[in-house]
């Protein structure tokens, strides 16, 4: 290949070459990599029954978290994406927070806590008609200790009447209280736009890396999957039955294994299409995929007894469309013979073709065999999935690759890459610059290499193709 078609491909720090006059644009406004982009967190915080999902929900516009009149509803950190003014971010509901708490509840004031120290900034609720109380003077103190901005919000203020209750609040020392009405939207515009002067625009380093690795159990009904939650945590911790759709409600539990402390979700078998669900079962399809969204690793079940079915199939493609690392459990292998390995590898080499990278592990979930080999697993999978390539050795290796194996010609012309760029992780989210259109089987090509030289086992990659204008001379 001669110089003028396969030179400068990298030109300084970020900068093309004289002959192609190019600049490396700011590709974050473009809405496809925008939505790779880290998002800073906002977490809602108070003790029990302050109204802090009702909240949440109407920051999001929608009903997401789940409401009831019964203290106590919402035990783990989820977080939701929300926008405001131009602006993403995510916010995290939390259980609510008990100085003293025991058992389970204990567990939930940590996760809240954890909330806490990993936000960007933190919207303190305390019920107005209430008042302060010493539960929430507790939790004053934790939110100093944190070092993150902090608003406090008076909410259940539904008319004026009760405003004079409200700024009686100032004694906690958080400054201004922001009233609202989260049930009926009053105040909440305002809040949000004080949310958007403290927040940062990136999250700070290190920001939510912290509690359990949220992974979700998923599969076809009747694979097992309530089964190897039960192993795992050694008690019944979901209802186990021979009937097909036994398990509805995703069920968490908190796992340790290998030294770490882990978050299964155990959810309802997904059937072979939403549409044909109907009642229960529509809906727990739905809060099935919410689970999944949630998660960062899923462990897909698939009974190894059985040939591979198209159930299984629409299930694996739901996870690697989700961007969530995957985790393949082929389980009940005590009851797979010689001559069904055989067959359910070519089933693998023929089936499985679009989730190659995917880590495979082969378990019982009815005798335990071999279910802590899911740990390493998942640790590859999630190390996969949050890997950053530096900018100049990625575009190191692109020269090398392009050199050896240009792109394909396109109306008589060879489209040149001209510079690569990692835009986000979680998955590994990659955006090529080029002068031309790159063929989908080209991609596919450098896909593979990508996976040859940096690794990424077990998470799916996506590549985005960015055609750049040579800009006409003056």
């Amino acid at each position: 290949m001669s110089a003028d078609t396969t030179g400068d491909v990298l030109a300084g720090d970020g900068v093309w070459s004289e002959e192609s006059e190019w600049e490396l644009t700011d590709f974050a406004g473009d809405p496809e990599v925008a939505d790779h982009v880290p998002m800073p967190t906002v977490a809602v915080v108070g003790r029990p029954n302050v109204g802090k999902s009702t909240l949440v929900n109407r920051i999001l516009g929608r009903r997401e978290a789940v409401v009831e009149d019964v203290p106590g509803v919402t035990r783990d950190r989820v977080s939701y994406e929300a926008s405001w003014a131009g602006r993403r971010f995510l916010v995290q509901d939390t259980g609510g927070w008990e100085p003293d708490a025991k058992g389970l509840q204990q567990s939930v004031a940590r996760q809240a806590e954890l909330a806490m120290h990993s936000a960007d900034a933190i919207l303190f609720v305390v019920d107005a008609v209430v008042g302060a109380t010493a539960t929430d003077e507790a939790a004053v103190k934790v939110l100093r200790r944190a070092k993150t901005p902090v608003i406090l919000v008076a909410n259940k203020v539904d008319d004026q009447r009760l405003e004079a209750d409200a700024a009686a609040l100032w004694s906690l020392g958080l400054g201004e209280p922001r009233m609202v009405s989260a049930s009926h939207g009053r105040g909440t515009g305002d809040l949000l736009d004080d949310v958007l002067e403290v927040l940062p625009e990136t999250p700070r380093e290190g920001g939510g890396g912290l509690g359990p690795r949220r992974v979700a159990l998923v599969g076809k009904p009747n694979v097992g999957k309530s089964s190897l939650l039960n192993k795992l945590t050694g008690d019944e911790r979901s209802v186990v039955h021979d009937i097909a759709g036994t398990t509805v409600d995703p069920v968490d539990s908190l796992v340790e294994l290998g030294g770490k402390v882990w978050r299964f979700v155990d959810t309802a078998g997904l059937r072979r299409k939403v549409a044909n669900a109907s009642g229960t079962e529509f809906y727990a399809s739905l809060r099935t995929r919410s689970a999944l969204e949630a998660s960062e690793v899923a462990v897909m079940l698939i009974d190894a007894s059985q040939p591979i079915t198209e159930q299984d199939l629409r299930v694996i493609g739901m996870v690697a469309d989700s961007g969530r690392a995957l985790v393949l459990a082929f389980n009940k292998w005590d009851l797979v013979d010689e001559d069904r390995r055989l067959q359910l590898e070519r089933e693998v080499e023929r089936e499985l073709m679009r989730v190659p990278w995917a880590q495979r592990v082969n378990v019982s979930a009815q005798t335990g065999r071999a279910v802590q080999k899911l740990v390493p697993a998942m640790e590859t999978a999630l190390e996969s999935w949050d890997k950053r390539i530096p900018t100049g050795r990625l575009n190191t290796w692109l020269k090398e690759v392009v050199a050896a194996t240009p792109p394909p010609m396109r109306g008589g012309r060879l489209p040149r890459v001209l510079f690569a760029t990692q835009a986000g992780t979680r998955p590994p989210t990659f955006v090529l610059f080029t002068t031309g259109f790159l063929e989908a089987g080209y991609r596919r090509f450098l896909e593979r290499r990508l996976r040859e030289e940096f690794g990424f086992a077990g998470s799916p990659l996506r590549i985005s193709v960015r055609v750049r204008e040579k800009r006409a001379r003056k």
